[in-house]
């Protein structure tokens, strides 16, 4: 090789020495670029690492404390996962046995949890699921369950998860009151009166007894407006009262008024309104429970008339027992002037057969006097106007006592202070006179005592005549109450009194009795009401 070769080989040499330490140069920078770079990614990896875990962390506290029951499952229904809540409510523990959801499921329900569990594999979701649960204390349970499905990289479904809320009270509740509409429904079609829901005058619906007594169905009656089956007098009255209510001013009302039937005639009802509420206070409906009453008004209308007719015959007896009476006293008064003056003109012609008849004409003329009187005042009883004052009961025993004829051997005693009635002291006076004067003449004993008492009660004064007279006997208790009865001496008693007596005790809703034995004596009781 000559010389030129060898230093054209030095040079080559030189520049492959060149050229490898300047790629030897590229690549240390390169490999120093590269450690750097995988020192970063290993602090960022660390990092991510570190935050990877924090985050499970996390999320593992997060459904170890949430308060509803959360748990997880595989395809095959085991239970793979739980978090505090779920082992308290459930009552198990994977940690220690296996479960599987079929343990849970009552055996009714189970037709009802495949469809659930199918309806889960389809959609990925189950939400608003509720079922009934049996915990491992055997006590059954209701919830509510939102779950879904748990996939894997490739969207595989691989497990199932869900969160439980017990909802057993809500419920019962809520079947309680199912079942209380159930029975309010049965009991509102069942009702005997009709039944209307309204808003703002509008039926929004009926009960069975309002169609039928309108006879309108339930669609014909329905949307419809109150006052179109109503009559146009009324629908005023009613308004204003349902005006008020939607103001607030009235929670319920009663109104009697009339309704048109289907058929075009008038149905009278006692319609009672009530206001439902909603939680601000503000009117949302009104029910109307109407009462059919048209019998009641025809029979209170035929008793209105009753009543004027009664009072025009009252009135009209009244004039003509006044009438009678003028008329029949006008002769008994000749006759008694008469037999009068022929006493005094021929009592000394008479033997002693014609002095006795004259006097017997006289007692006869006297007692028919007091008969017109008696049933005078016996026909005025109910009718004469009632000017109700306290009335001092010991003031008008003191009166009468001095009115009427009292035997030297009878006593009348006041047991007790009588009380101060509010009453008519005329009527009073005429009850008190005639329980006197009857005691006072029957008594045939050497000493008579009349005793007055009385006992308060809560609502009426029960009075008390007794006396030692004669008695009276038990088949007459009854009778001497009525007009025209008595017992004993016919010419001492009109059998009028004891009738006035009754009438006066009925004006003030009290009752009349009496105790009595033979030659013992006889207690009249009487009440009077406060």
């Amino acid at each position: 090789m000559d010389n030129k070769e060898v230093l054209l080989l030095k040079k080559a040499l030189e520049r492959q020495k060149k050229a490898r330490i300047q790629a030897e140069k590229i690549l240390e920078e390169k490999a120093k670029k590269l450690y750097e770079t995988t020192s970063q990614l290993q602090e960022s990896n660390t990092r991510l690492e570190k935050l990877l875990s924090e985050k499970i962390k996390a999320l593992d506290g997060i459904f170890s404390n949430i308060l509803d029951p959360y748990i997880v499952v595989d395809l095959h229904m085991n239970i793979i996962e739980m978090n505090t809540a779920a082992k308290d409510f459930l009552g198990y523990n994977i940690e220690k046995e296996k479960v599987n959801l079929s343990v849970l499921i009552p055996p009714e329900y189970i037709d009802y949890n495949v469809q659930a569990m199918q309806q889960l594999r389809e959609h990925g979701v189950l939400k608003n699921y509720e079922s009934k649960i049996i915990l491992k204390d055997k006590s059954e349970r209701f919830v509510h369950l939102n779950g879904s499905l748990v996939y894997d990289e490739n969207r595989v479904p691989i497990a199932a998860q869900g969160i439980l809320r017990d909802i057993t009270e809500e419920t019962e509740i809520k079947n309680l009151l199912a079942e209380q509409k159930k029975e309010l429904d049965i009991i509102v079609e069942n009702s005997p009166l009709g039944i209307v829901l309204k808003q703002s005058g509008v039926i929004i619906t009926t009960n069975k007894t309002f169609q039928t007594l309108l006879g309108y169905t339930e669609d014909e009656l329905k949307n419809r407006l109150v006052d179109d089956i109503s009559i146009f007098d009324d629908i005023d009255k009613s308004n204003e009262l349902n005006s008020k209510m939607e103001a607030g001013l009235l929670d319920n009302f009663t109104v009697v008024k009339k309704y048109i039937r289907k058929d075009g005639t008038k149905l009278w009802a006692k319609t009672s309104v009530n206001a439902f509420k909603d939680i601000c206070g503000n009117v949302k409906y009104q029910v109307a429970m109407i009462e059919d009453i048209t019998a009641q008004h025809d029979l209170e209308l035929e008793r209105e008339q009753l009543l004027q007719d009664l009072e025009a015959s009252n009135k009209g007896l009244q004039e003509y027992a006044h009438i009678v009476s003028h008329d029949l006293k006008s002769p008994l008064r000749s006759i008694s002037a008469l037999s009068t003056w022929l006493y005094e003109d021929y009592k000394d012609v008479l033997d002693e057969g014609g002095v006795s008849q004259l006097s017997m004409m006289q007692e006869k003329v006297e007692a028919m006097d007091k008969l017109i009187d008696g049933i005078l005042k016996y026909s005025t009883v109910s009718s004469e106007a009632i000017d109700n004052a306290e009335v001092d009961l010991n003031e008008v025993i003191k009166d009468i006592t001095d009115i009427i004829y009292i035997p030297d051997h009878v006593e009348v005693k006041i047991v007790k202070t009588l009380p101060t009635v509010f009453a008519d002291k005329t009527k009073m006076h005429q009850l008190f006179q005639n329980f006197l004067s009857n005691a006072v003449v029957h008594i045939e004993r050497a000493v008579g005592i009349v005793n007055i008492d009385y006992e308060e009660t809560a609502t009426h004064w029960q009075f008390s005549v007794e006396d030692n007279g004669v008695g009276i006997p038990k088949e007459y208790h009854e009778r001497i109450f009525k007009i025209f009865q008595s017992v004993g001496n016919k010419e001492r008693s009109t059998g009028i009194g004891l009738s006035i007596v009754k009438k006066i005790i009925e004006l003030y809703e009290g009752l009349v009795w009496l105790e009595s034995s033979p030659e013992k004596g006889t207690t009249f009781y009487f009440t009077i009401k406060k």
